[in-house]
Formats: structure tokens, sequence, C-alpha cells
């Protein structure tokens, strides 16, 4: 799953606006920031079998990121740091975890069986991914519902929709591009590209909120 792990971010801005949209993003995409950087440094591991259907990835190790476990220390983490750095209120705080454990659970159903209930314990996974067409649907679909939350958020509040449509307009195209560029096996090239990616998509969400408070 890739986009439709954002569908977790715009729900928590719908549901506590007062988070800002680029914490939400980052905070949906933060055990895979960490994930990428462990991958480059060989702490954890993956190798791509393109016969596989729907994605080509063989997440072989990585319990410090995609754990049971690692995941809820995560967001536990993030809650706090969202609260005593950014000074967010603990509701939003409390938004900030949910968005990061909800990675956890956006995989689980499309994973193969690759998530650590445990550390070293039994791995888990529906393997949605091995079906590519409803999995793709499932995606688009928790994106197309969660951003019809915002977009009705921010109307409750008198503000321009130009920002949901030109966020998740630039999430579609990061989602067809995704598909059309074959998975790097080379770890190193792997979790660079995914780092970059997610701090992209971070960086355009600060600014589409920025600019939206304009308008």
């Amino acid at each position: 799953m890739f986009v439709g792990h954002y569908a977790a971010a715009l729900a928590a801005k719908s549901a506590e606006p007062r988070g800002p949209l680029w914490t939400y993003v980052l905070a949906c995409q933060l055990v895979d920031v960490a994930w990428g950087g462990l991958v480059m440094t060989g702490a954890e591991r993956l190798s791509v079998d393109h016969s596989l259907p729907g994605s080509a990835l063989v997440l072989e190790h990585m319990p410090y990121t995609h754990s049971l476990p690692a995941s809820l220390a995560w967001a536990v983490g993030a809650a706090l740091l969202a609260k005593l750095i950014l000074r967010l209120p603990w509701r939003a705080a409390g938004f900030i975890g949910l968005a990061v454990f909800s990675h956890w659970i956006a995989d689980f159903l499309v994973h193969r069986p690759d998530l650590e209930l445990w550390f070293g314990g039994q791995k888990v996974g529906l393997g949605l991914w091995n079906y590519p067409v409803p999995e793709q649907a499932l995606e688009i679909g928790l994106l197309a519902l969660a951003a019809a939350a915002w977009a009705w958020r921010r109307g409750t509040l008198n503000q321009s929709l130009w920002p949901v449509l030109a966020f998740v307009s630039f999430l579609l195209v990061l989602q067809v591009v995704g598909l059309l560029i074959p998975a790097n096996p080379d770890p190193v090239g792997m979790g660079g590209m995914a780092i970059a990616s997610y701090l992209v998509v971070t960086a355009l969400a600060a600014l589409v909120e920025r600019r939206g408070r304009s308008v």
C-alpha cells in the first residue's frame, strides 16, 4: 500500500483540524521513513521478486519498524513528540499517534505475511498484494473517502477546496508513477527513494495548507 496510507492523514485532519496537515501526512508514513533508513544501513532487509503479483517486494526482516510492538512504540513516541515539541493539543497529538499506527493496520490488509506480532514471533498479513486490482481499488477508495471527509470539514470552516484537489491529484499521479517504475533491488536506492518520496509529499502538504489559508 502506498497512497492508501494517506487516507489516515486526511481522516485525521478532518477529525482534528488543529493538527497541521504535514504532521498527519508524515505520521502515516513515519514507520516507512524509518524503514527506508534501516534498509539502507542493512538493519532491516528486503529483496525483489518480479514474478510476484502486485508488489514485487519481499520484506524479509523489519522488526524495528513493522512489527506490532514497534509500530505501537513509534505511535506513542510520535504523539509525545507532537505534544512536547510542537505544542499541539493532546487530541491532535493523539490523532498523530493514531495516524502512525494506522500504517500497520493498512499493511496488515495488503502485505503477505511479513509483519511480526511480536519481536521474532509469528508473521501475519492478509496478502491483498496478490490481487492487484482489488488492492488498488481499496487504496483509491480509502483515499477518496478520506478526501471527501477533509473537503467537508474545510467546507464547514468556509475554506477553499482547492488544497484537497491539488493534494489528492498529486497523490494519484504519484501512485501511477510508482506502478510504472519497477522496484529497485538495491536496498540503498530503494530506501533512499522511499524517504525522498515521503518527504516530498510532506513538504507538499505543508505548502498546500499554507497556501489554502490565504484563499
